[in-house]
């Protein structure tokens, strides 16, 4: 059977995700984002899922600093609506609940059940871990804020559902493997032909020079490629090397995209392609945005 790595524990909506993105495939807990990298690099996983996003908290941090180090390469990618649920021990009423458990993000995603209620919030390590500590206590006071998947596993009553206070929160998360297969690909797709099935993720470092971002994006403006994400960091401690990971629709092959990518070369230091995958169908559903295309726009003409 086909296993997919996620970090956190069983019932996590990483563990989540990872049933819906690869349905049939077993799903293997680990520790840290690293343990689930490595994972997949030894070979004790075909695949991993890791956290890029997030509509509310925005980047995962350790996701940018691990995986373009990691030798894996981006396959696909899938977005999880965060459904958050409070579960407590099977027959609690509401009245008898002093406090709830959950991991830091989620207790400020749902402040204002936590006002309404009156319940005392109390941060845990992660979403199930909260729901296997509320089981092992057996404390009727004791809930917790996760997953309805954290509350089977854990024998646990869904008291209420989708507690959280957007109800847009969403995960982006990055399916990633030891190689690209001609599976991970959309059926159809043509060379030199312009396809909306694509998304390539790549890394590029800028020149420490003036308007070395507006030149940057300015390769895509002209091009009439829409950038969808761009996240800057500093590069080895240092204050004067930035570079820049950025998602773009298309694949390299196509037209619009290979000319960008060519004049990208002529205006900065490096660039390495972390992935090309198929845009995933939740995209334009789920996000209802038309990326930054026009925020490139803005910065070209000075606005």
């Amino acid at each position: 059977m086909a296993v997919i790595a996620f970090q956190g524990r069983p019932g996590a909506y990483s563990d989540l995700a990872c049933r819906e993105a690869r349905p049939g495939w077993q799903t293997l807990p680990c520790r840290s984002f690293a343990e689930t990298i490595q994972a997949v690099a030894r070979g004790e996983a075909d695949e991993a899922l890791l956290p890029c996003e997030n509509s509310l908290a925005g980047r995962v941090p350790e996701i940018h600093a691990l995986l373009p180090e990691s030798g894996l390469v981006i396959v696909g990618e899938h977005f999880q609506r965060i459904e958050h649920c409070l579960l407590v021990l099977p027959g609690t009423r509401l009245e008898e609940l002093r406090c709830v458990h959950t991991h830091p993000v989620a207790l400020a995603q749902v402040r204002d059940f936590l006002a309404r209620t009156e319940l005392e919030g109390v941060a845990a390590f992660d979403t199930a871990g909260a729901a296997e500590e509320v089981a092992q206590r057996g404390d009727r006071t004791q809930g917790a804020i996760a997953s309805a998947l954290a509350g089977t596993l854990n024998g646990l009553t869904v008291l209420e559902r989708n507690v959280e206070d957007a109800s847009h929160n969403t995960t982006r998360f990055y399916r990633v493997a030891r190689a690209a297969r001609a599976t991970d690909l959309p059926a159809g797709h043509a060379k030199g032909q312009q396809s909306v099935g694509f998304m390539t993720t790549l890394l590029v470092r800028g020149r420490n020079s003036p308007g070395a971002l507006y030149r940057i994006l300015g390769c895509f403006v002209r091009h009439g490629v829409n950038m969808t994400r761009i996240e800057s960091y500093m590069l080895d401690g240092s204050f004067t090397a930035t570079r820049f990971l950025m998602d773009v629709e298309g694949a390299p092959d196509e037209a619009a995209l290979a000319q960008a990518l060519a004049e990208l070369a002529e205006v900065s230091e490096a660039q390495r392609i972390l992935g090309v995958y198929p845009r995933s169908t939740e995209w334009r559903d789920r996000q209802g945005a038309q990326g930054l295309q026009n925020e490139q726009a803005s910065l070209l003409s000075g606005e």
